[in-house]
């Protein structure tokens, strides 16, 4: 618990479904909801419900019409916050340039050099913070943006489903980048299991997360999960090539840096895929949809310049970036 409307939610989850989940009142929509610990602690577990099981609550609470209820008012909370805080990218006049109008957005974000200090100075402590940070998606990664499959067609149906066959392994489960992840973290001396840190991540690390469960959840918001899937895959290759980098630099062997190194090859061949095939071709197909897809891959750099800012900020000041254990 983090404050009240986790605290609600908690207690109701201790019940068996069909109790009403109520807030007092609902959470002001501003800013600074994107780093609140509260509701993105509430909103993270409502998703959560979908992904897999939350110890000691009936599955059943899944689709409970009273928890819908109550994660639709965080849910309109939240993207309230993003929408103040993301403004939306003008959209070129012809769709077929929403590929190159994708790729100036990635050109001109200036969020905080994260990957080149991992590379080039962080601790051993700060890169297992790194870790733990990172594991609230990636123990689950591309999970979010499959939701998307059945609410596309045609290309970009083929194009989500190319990206995504490569980050389930192509049919070896032992190269699912899940499970590379999980390698990565027993080789750095952490619990790989998943779930294990959620108490110590912070908000802004669980809104990362909730962005794409919110918009994969969501059909109407497909444009804004092919655009946010464009743009993690167009700003994913050289960082993770500094990422691991900087493992070797620590002395950690391939076990640790296989995850790393993987998404340095297979995301160069990604980021073309996602960003002309899906993203490009799905505004293409539905033009309606470029506002979204272009809202979703800048809704994503926002928030990860946020949480690179956060660690960053922790790290210089001396201090740990995760939430104090309990």
């Amino acid at each position: 618990m983090r404050g009240p409307i986790s605290g609600i939610l908690l207690e109701v989850l201790r019940c068996a479904p069909g109790m009403p989940v109520e807030l007092p009142s609902p959470p002001y929509p501003s800013p600074a909801l994107l780093a609140d610990d509260d509701l993105q602690l509430a909103l993270y577990l409502c998703y959560e419900l979908h992904y897999g099981e939350l110890d000691g609550v009936d599955e059943r609470w899944e689709w409970d019409p009273g928890l819908l209820a109550f994660r639709s008012v965080l849910e309109r909370a939240f993207e309230a916050a993003l929408r103040e805080a993301v403004p939306q990218p003008a959209a070129p006049a012809d769709p077929h340039a929403t590929a190159l109008t994708l790729q100036r957005l990635v050109a001109a974000d200036d969020g905080p050099p994260l990957s080149r200090y991992v590379e080039t100075q962080a601790t051993r402590e700060q890169l297992r913070e790194f870790l733990v940070h990172r594991s609230a998606y990636q123990l689950k990664e591309a999970d979010p943006h499959s939701w998307a499959i059945a609410r596309l067609s045609g290309a970009p149906k083929a194009a989500l489903v190319e990206v995504q066959v490569d980050e389930y392994g192509g049919g070896r489960a032992e190269r699912i980048h899940a499970a590379l992840f999980a390698k990565a973290m027993s080789a750095a001396g952490l619990d790989p299991r998943y779930g294990a840190y959620l108490e110590r991540l912070p908000g802004i690390t669980l809104a990362t997360v909730n962005l794409m469960s919110l918009c994969g959840l969501h059909r109407r918001l497909r444009g804004a999960i092919a655009g946010h899937l464009a743009a993690f895959e167009m700003t994913s290759s050289l960082p993770n090539r500094r990422y691991g980098n900087g493992l070797r630099r620590l002395g950690f062997d391939a076990e640790a840096t296989d995850f790393f190194d993987e998404h340095v090859t297979a995301d160069a061949v990604h980021e073309q895929v996602a960003a002309w095939d899906l993203a490009g071709g799905l505004a293409v197909c539905e033009p309606e949809l470029t506002d979204d897809v272009l809202w979703g891959a800048a809704a994503l750099l926002e928030l990860e310049a946020r949480w690179a800012r956060h660690l960053l900020g922790a790290w210089e000041r001396g201090e740990s970036s995760l939430r104090a254990p309990r």
